[in-house]
């Protein structure tokens, strides 16, 4: 039975990830089209960094943060999907891929770290993925900050980090959930919907690139249920770490 259920997960697996570039294509059918957004330009030496809270940590080691490229450094998540497959398209170009996320962060928590784990590395593409603990931090931590705390210090994030590099290239991903999640009720969709609208707010300001994960993971949904994507409906599987991986690459016209 053990080896019959091997084969039967090993084919599941299979077919979701044939599945993910057409619900990929299907969530996001204007992509590779940003006609207000700066493209991607990967050059010689690049360096990419991806931040965020524990969607993009899953699991890094710590130790290696700084040695680019490494695996353990990069986690277990969507950062180790899209560096690998970035790493194996452009192997000409020696990119230097990095993973800052650091688990149950806000922003107002990216902010305080920033200089280190930002500015110090100084990357040419920054991608970032936060605000579901601006949430769920505050119904169920005792959190005080607010939907205008989250747009307000994004905004400033992204203000200063472009002020210090004028040519950075940002990728601002959308906080989503995974509908059907153990730990999710019903009042997250209606309160948590004005977190992903002030993401979308700040990259149109900002004209950064937008990644619409809420999208992708509703059309995920259309073919597995929520603990195939994402048990709790917040956290992804490998298989949810991969749509963000898809999704990532497609939006930055990097596939």
């Amino acid at each position: 039975m053990d080896r019959r259920n091997f084969f039967k997960k090993t084919a599941i697996t299979g077919v979701a990830t044939l599945l993910i570039p057409e619900i990929v294509n299907a969530a996001m059918p204007e992509f590779p089209s940003m006609s207000e957004a700066q493209d991607i330009q990967l050059t010689k030496g690049s360096i990419i960094l991806f931040q965020g809270d524990s969607i993009t940590d899953m699991g890094r080691n710590r130790e290696n943060e700084d040695k680019a490229n490494d695996q353990k450094m990069l986690g277990n998540g969507y950062p180790l999907f899209a560096a690998a497959s970035l790493l194996a398209k452009y192997a000409d170009k020696d990119l230097k891929i990095y993973n800052r996320g650091i688990s149950g962060n806000k922003v107002f928590q990216l902010a305080e770290r920033w200089p280190k784990d930002c500015l110090n590395l100084e990357p040419d593409v920054l991608s970032i993925l936060i605000g579901v603990n601006d949430y769920w931090h505050k119904i169920k931590n005792g959190y005080t900050g607010t939907l205008e705390t989250y747009a307000t210090d994004y905004r400033t994030l992204i203000a200063r980090t472009k002020k210090e590099f004028p040519h950075i290239v940002i990728v601002i991903c959308e906080p989503f959930l995974i509908h059907g999640g153990t730990a999710l009720d019903d009042t997250w969709e209606p309160n948590f919907k004005a977190y992903r609208e002030a993401a979308k707010i700040v990259a149109n300001e900002f004209k950064t690139i937008f990644i619409p994960l809420q999208s992708v993971f509703n059309e995920a949904l259309k073919k597995a249920p929520a603990a195939y994507w994402g048990q709790d409906g917040v956290h992804p599987s490998l298989a949810g770490a991969q749509l963000i991986a898809q999704a990532w690459l497609k939006g930055t016209k990097s596939l």
